[in-house]
């Protein structure tokens, strides 16, 4: 059996949890409720740097309904976290009495209703030995960790190669703190019993939250079930176990009884990471023929004190374009701020600004158009390892999208265009995003009433996998997609990756494909001394699967149904596993190919006020195959809306002499709403990946790397001025 032309598979297929989200039924982490269950409210810090000199909880004890204050005077040692494939746990909370950073969690109040716990919580009094915080990157007191991540990528004589070029560009760019502001407030319900731990939580990666809490509380992973079967957004932020959701399975042992711990806003914005900001060096040498001949970046990010994120940038300008000469570094600086974490695109988001706005200036050097010069250095083969792609549509990419955005119509001269008193500005940027895929597993199942159901531990964070998994399953065997059901969200069910960094298509794709061709096997298996069965004697190779039966592939007549087989053999179902693995790109002499996009983009300007306005963007991705094209083309244009937020709008602003975030609502930190947004045209094109069965990408994060460097690219061709700092602001613009 092989997957043939798609038929379920590819459709515009409406997210068969659209009804349940519209009617208010879809529990979220938020909506659970146990009986007998209590609540927490924190108590957070009020310096950024420190040691706490005295902690009395003495009156909030007395309060009503308040029934434990957990702090470091009484909270037991925590076992530190595993380390995963995105880097180690954040530390333990309640550990000792350091402080580390503003709002970090100094007690947990569990009481009867949430006003109790928030009353108590206030009524708790601390008091501190202040020190001086290390605040601001450029900080030569902050720790500088040289190659955090082991990524720094040389290839050639950078330093040899600029000092001969004949034209070189060199700058410095600045990305601002996002913060990633999921809609749905995180929340956790934690439940101990017998020994047995329950978890709902707001996560994007069920098998990670059950490993991590078993390690720290010391208890066996077959003893902890973590649950997130709806998330309410995340952009990254689920994907690590933070402290909270550790409190709250701390304060459910502590009182015996179910507790939910819901985040506030403020509480959001310094206890789930957020995007690091960055300071960023290139200099490209190049001839005067537009060929690039070195590239050197160096990149420095935040990190909080006592973490470890995972989060390179400069590392993928190794890789980005065709140039013999390349030295990337990336480097960390520890500050008194909260743990970071991911926010869609991770490093790409901010490397990706400074690498295509570099090139545009290169192009402004040369006298050639922005576009030509990325062609003219267009990476046939993976530069680093030498290898061909799995696939790669970029050059189509610019090419289908140059002619959708009208590019032709540019006028090359700063400042000639305008539309009545605006100015007006094209800007384009290329993306070469990472290729990521994980050890993932799946588990399928047809039913004696033909139906089949197909699982694994993954979590759906609004991107579709309840759907994309349920039409592939469908697909693969043979059914109708009402046939089948596809279940996620459990640590219990087979294990999963993280929801995050656009590899979850692939590797559960993969491993479903896999379950899905086991679990016909496993039909042909048990008839294959049947006498009474037309497929006696076949090979998954023979057959092919439609319409709720396996069938001869060169005869469709020759073949029955899964409930006659099962029927005819007493049984009441068949199940089948399935893994998947990523490829060895030696193995197979391939170098794994992520997402491709280019994207070009229309700024308007008005050069009295500075207002900054994008009326229309023009988006191109080579995604491989695109198992639904409708929620594909949605990540796409959110992914663009985060763009577009993270280039003029989007900044976690952080007091320099206190480190408190002064900006942590939703009314201060401004993102992306409709009359920020105009026309987003999004084109896919390519072929589908040939390093796996499926032939996927994922394009939850490829949307958004391009966006900002095109509107500041945009900006210049409009204006004249060369902005190198995100987001782009209008004293900027008036500058």
């Amino acid at each position: 059996m092989t997957l043939t032309r798609p038929v379920v598979v590819g459709a515009g297929v409406d997210r068969v949890d659209g009804p349940l989200k519209v009617a208010g039924a879809a529990a979220y982490s938020s909506d659970i409720t146990l009986p007998g269950m209590v609540h927490v409210a924190l108590v957070r810090s009020t310096i950024a740097a420190g040691r706490i000199t005295r902690l009395d909880t003495g009156a909030a004890e007395q309060l009503p309904g308040v029934l434990a204050v957990l702090s470091h005077h009484n909270a037991p040692r925590l076992a530190a976290g595993p380390t995963n494939n995105l880097g180690p746990t954040p530390p333990p909370p309640l550990q000792d009495d350091r402080i580390r950073h503003h709002g970090q969690y100094l007690a947990a109040v569990v009481a009867e209703k949430p006003y109790q716990a928030a009353a108590a919580a206030r009524a708790v009094t601390v008091e501190y030995e202040r020190t001086e915080p290390v605040l601001r990157i450029e900080d030569p007191a902050g720790e500088l960790r040289t190659d955090p991540f082991g990524m720094d990528a040389t290839r050639g004589d950078a330093a040899g190669a600029l000092a001969a070029a004949e034209v070189v560009h060199e700058a410095t760019y600045v990305t601002a703190e996002n913060t990633n502001n999921p809609l749905g407030l995180f929340a956790t319900v934690a439940q101990w019993s017998g020994g047995r731990l329950t978890v709902h939580d707001a996560t994007q990666w069920t098998s990670n939250t059950c490993q991590t809490l078993a390690q720290m509380f010391e208890v066996p992973e077959s003893a902890v079930r973590v649950y997130a079967k709806y998330v309410g957004g995340a952009f990254g932020s689920g994907l690590r176990v933070w402290p909270h959701v550790v409190l709250a399975v701390l304060a459910a042992r502590t009182v015996g009884r179910p507790v939910k711990l819901v985040l506030s806003r403020p509480e959001m914005f310094t206890g789930i990471g957020h995007r690091p900001n960055t300071v960023q060096q290139l200099r490209i040498g190049a001839a005067r023929d537009g060929g690039f001949v070195a590239i050197e970046h160096e990149a420095l990010q935040t990190v909080a004190m006592d973490d470890e994120n995972l989060e390179p940038v400069a590392a993928s300008s190794a890789s980005a374009y065709a140039c013999p000469n390349v030295a990337t570094r990336d480097r960390q600086r520890r500050l008194n701020i909260p743990c970071p974490g991911s926010m869609r695109a991770p490093g790409e988001a901010q490397a990706n600004f400074a690498l295509e706005s570099a090139i545009d200036e290169l192009s402004y050097l040369l006298d050639l158009d922005p576009l030509d010069l990325r062609l003219r250095n267009y990476a046939q083969v993976q530069p680093q390892f030498g290898l061909p792609w799995s696939s790669k549509a970029l050059r189509e990419c610019y090419q289908v999208g140059a002619e959708r955005f009208g590019w032709s119509r540019r006028d090359r001269r700063i400042g000639a265009m305008r539309d009545g008193r605006w100015l007006v500005g094209y800007g384009m940027a290329g993306v070469s995003y990472l290729w990521w895929q994980v050890h993932c597993e799946a588990r399928a199942t047809i039913g004696s009433d033909g139906t089949g159901y197909v699982r694994s531990a993954a979590t759906d964070i609004g991107t579709g996998t309840y759907t994309v998994m349920r039409q592939l399953s469908a697909e693969l065997l043979g059914l109708e997609l009402d046939q089948v059901r596809f279940d996620l969200g459990d640590s219990n069910l087979p294990w999963s990756p993280q929801a995050g960094g656009s590899g979850l298509t692939g590797a559960l794709g993969n491993a479903v494909h896999a379950a899905c061709r086991e679990l016909i096997r496993t039909f042909l298996r048990t008839v294959v001394n049947d006498s009474a069965s037309p497929l006696r004697g076949c090979t998954i190779d023979d057959v092919a699967v439609s319409g709720g039966r396996i069938h001869h592939r060169a005869d469709g007549k020759l073949g029955e149904s899964f409930v006659a087989i099962l029927a005819r053999h007493g049984l009441d179902e068949l199940t089948a596993d399935g893994v998947s693995d990523p490829p060895d790109p030696q193995e197979v002499g391939m170098a794994p190919a992520g997402a491709f996009a280019a994207k070009f983009v229309e700024v308007h300007v008005d050069p009295d006020l500075g207002l900054l306005r994008v009326p229309r963007i023009v988006s191109v991705v080579d995604g491989g195959r695109i198992l639904n094209e409708k929620l594909a083309r949605s990540q796409i244009i959110g992914a663009t809306v985060g763009g577009v937020g993270q280039a003029i709008l989007e900044e976690t602003v952080t007091d320099p002499r206190t480190g408190r975030i002064a900006n942590a609502n939703l009314g201060d930190y401004l993102v992306a709403v409709n009359a920020d947004i105009g026309e987003i045209d999004v084109t896919f094109v390519g072929e589908p990946d040939q390093l796996t069965p499926l032939g996927t990408k994922g394009v939850g994060e490829v949307g958004l790397p391009g966006t900002a460097a095109a509107v500041a690219n945009a900006v210049y061709h409009a204006t004249g001025k060369r902005i190198r700092s995100l987001p782009i602001t209008i004293d900027e613009l008036l500058g």
